[in-house]
């Protein structure tokens, strides 16, 4: 038997969350099953166990998008028990039972070894979120990061606190959008070398170009504010977008991309191919600097996660939820 957060759904729709055991036979079909060490906290995961739960199709459910651990047995040759491994994406904990359990099975093809330098805890300090954060400067990357400061958005939630570490560990200056002056120091901590108001960007678009002031973007927040930044770009500069905080719209003209070339690049960290997962795990054990890590972290344990599931929501959750599924 082991402990698990089940969500369940009463006659009336409404969701309620519960620490409950499970036995291995309850898991669904798989080719690997972990034994899961961390998992985290993601904006998802609060939709999945909030009372609307508004991604889970299917209850009983175990939230989790994302976990880290030990595999404990393996029908395929990749992966051999004793194996460490992370998982992120394949809408694992939305579609599939996740990472808030001690136990997961899944399909092999899901998961990425370790790599070298980075334990199962450090794995679930960087998450979906740092995955993601790293998924977006590569990207910039690939399409030139012009001089300049690189704004990111959201800077003090997940997404936004991992690529302000890695941007500033690769010498970018980096500059940190945040809604709460409390978070100043905290990413001043992490590499950030200005720190931007919230109300200073999400202001009214008034005009579609303004000054060119920022060599590039990781946007964690879309909407209003992505449409703003847009025409602060400098000339060919890119905008990596992750966030949907904001909202889906986008109040924006065609005129920064016309007339200022700038580049808008979707990242999708739920089905990215192995290879790119991989790559970006290299990196992120190369790039990021693990004793940043520490600052991002607030511990959790499974019994906390109803309320931590609410607070993201909120917007209340600063840095990285590392939920230790064995404590």
């Amino acid at each position: 038997m082991f402990n698990a957060l089940v969500v369940n759904e009463d006659d009336a729709g409404k969701t309620s969350a519960a620490v409950t055991q499970m036995s291995v036979d309850q898991l669904p079909e798989g080719d690997v099953t972990v034994a899961v060490e961390y998992s985290t906290v993601n904006y998802k995961d609060g939709l999945c166990i909030g009372p609307g739960g508004g991604l889970v199709r299917n209850y009983p459910h175990v939230p989790g998008i994302d976990f880290a651990g030990t595999v404990e047995a393996s029908d395929d040759p990749r992966y051999k028990a004793g194996d460490k491994v992370v998982l992120t994406g394949w809408r694992v904990g939305e579609a599939h039972w996740g990472g808030y359990a001690q136990k997961a099975r899944i399909k092999a093809d899901w998961l990425v070894p370790l790599p070298a330098g980075v334990d199962t805890r450090q794995a679930m300090a960087v998450g979906t979120a740092g995955f993601t954060a790293m998924l977006s400067v590569m990207a910039l990357e690939d399409h030139g990061i012009k001089d300049g400061p690189v704004l990111v958005t959201g800077a003090a939630g997940g997404v936004g606190s991992v690529a302000t570490a890695i941007l500033a560990h690769l010498g970018h200056q980096v500059a940190g959008v945040t809604g709460r002056p409390e978070t100043a120091e905290y990413l001043k901590s992490l590499g950030a070398s200005q720190i931007v108001a919230r109300e200073e960007i999400n202001e009214t678009v008034k005009r579609p170009l303004e000054g060119e002031t920022w060599g590039g973007c990781v946007d964690a927040v879309g909407g209003a504010m992505l449409a703003r930044v847009l025409g602060q770009m400098q000339y060919g500069a890119s905008v990596a977008a992750v966030g949907l905080a904001g909202g889906a719209g986008l109040p924006a003209t065609v005129i920064p991309f016309l007339l200022r070339g700038v580049n808008l690049l979707g990242i999708d960290s739920v089905m990215q191919p192995y290879d790119n997962r991989l790559r970006a795990w290299e990196r992120i054990a190369r790039d990021l600097p693990m004793d940043k890590l520490e600052a991002m972290v607030r511990p959790a344990t499974l019994s906390d996660l109803p309320a931590l599931g609410a607070d993201i929501l909120n917007g209340q959750v600063q840095g990285r939820v590392v939920v230790d599924v064995n404590a």
